[in-house]
């Protein structure tokens, strides 16, 4: 698909942009009182920041999720994956299928989060592990946060990925991407509000701000 064409399909979609952070307002709102959650979440997060910060940046583990993600993605859409390189400068892998999700999923699809729910997710069913929701939490604070400061670090290169695909319209898809990720996973983890009601205050908050444009044309 051409670039031009990407441009006009991301400006067509930066209402629903608008739409998709009006909802995440509102299900962060509804999920306030989730103090079980939020606190050993934000510790996590916390934790990780000072190890970035303080600490040399293991760009190793990084890159290999990066990479991984692209290959999972290229498996999810029936893809083949030839060859794979990972060192701490950077890395590539050799794929039989790409299309501009597999491309641009290293940036919103939080892998090392996604294993970490994984395996607690696994552990509960065999071992029954309620009593460690605590730690649950706290690492997948951590582990979301490492995918968030890496992936900003990674962007402040020229990154090919985002090249390929254009400017605006890689933006918009890493935009949409994290914020269904949170819309599906606040609510799976506070148990405050559905991810149903976060997917239909997403449709009314998009639907609101086309009928603010069609006013305004």
């Amino acid at each position: 698909m051409p670039k031009w064409i990407k441009f006009i399909i991301a400006v067509l979609l930066l209402p629903v942009c608008a739409g998709a952070a009006m909802a995440l307002g509102r299900v962060l709102h509804s999920s306030y009182g989730a103090d079980t959650v939020w606190v050993p979440f934000l510790a996590g997060a916390a934790c990780w920041l000072v190890i970035f910060l303080l600490l040399p940046k293991p760009m190793w583990i990084y890159v290999f999720g990066h990479e991984l993600t692209h290959a999972l993605w290229a498996w999810l859409f029936g893809g083949r994956v030839k060859k794979m390189k990972v060192t701490a400068e950077g890395g590539h892998v050799v794929i039989s299928k790409t299309n501009f999700l597999i491309v641009l999923a290293p940036y919103f699809f939080p892998l090392y989060a996604v294993l970490v729910i994984l395996a607690f997710a696994i552990g509960h069913w065999i071992w029954d592990w309620w009593g460690y929701l605590v730690w649950f939490h706290l690492a997948v604070g951590a582990a979301y946060a490492f995918h968030v400061t890496l992936t900003w670090q990674a962007l402040k290169t020229r990154q090919t990925d985002i090249t390929s695909q254009g400017y605006l319209f890689s933006a918009v898809i890493i935009f949409l991407g994290n914020v269904s990720v949170l819309l599906f996973g606040v609510p799976l983890l506070t148990a405050k509000v559905g991810w149903l009601n976060a997917l239909g205050w997403w449709l009314e908050g998009t639907g609101e701000i086309f009928n603010r444009l069609a006013r305004w044309f």
